[in-house]
């Protein structure tokens, strides 16, 4: 059976997580593996520890950086963490990072972390199972 982790934070403002095991299970039948750690800058070794030590074939990295300055560096040393962790495994790592400055409300955040949380474990179900549907999908603009 396959295996996606998922790994968020206790700082996002809404359980990301929630939102992506209700898509998955929606879609495939899979064990999903969730960690959860206190910010985004924990989430690469999260991944890691997901990917080499759970034998996950997948892991979704969510976070919610804040909106100052500081909150968008870390957001770019977590994401580059990321990428490295990917790398170290050969495992894909899907991040989904929702900016608290990208809504003007709570309610609006609440709703876009769930709608590209949403899109995005579609993906890591197309990622395992149907990768010609995103094959399909190239050029086509998709942002998720």
């Amino acid at each position: 059976m396959k295996r996606i982790g998922i790994a968020d934070t206790t700082f996002a403002r809404c359980d990301m997580a929630r939102t992506a095991i209700l898509a998955i299970k929606k879609e495939a039948s899979v064990e999903i593996v969730r960690y959860t750690v206190p910010g985004i800058k924990d989430l690469p070794v999260a991944a890691k520890k997901l990917l080499v030590e759970d034998n996950c074939d997948v892991v979704m990295a969510l976070g919610m950086p804040g909106p100052a300055e500081k909150d968008k560096m870390c957001a770019h040393e977590a994401s580059l963490g990321l990428i490295a962790a990917q790398l170290m495994t050969n495992k894909h790592i899907i991040e989904v990072f929702v900016h608290e400055d990208e809504a003007p409300d709570e309610k609006t955040l609440a709703w876009l972390a769930e709608r590209r949380t949403y899109e995005h474990a579609q993906n890591v179900v197309r990622l395992l199972f149907y990768p010609e549907k995103l094959t399909r999908l190239a050029g086509t603009g998709q942002r998720q």
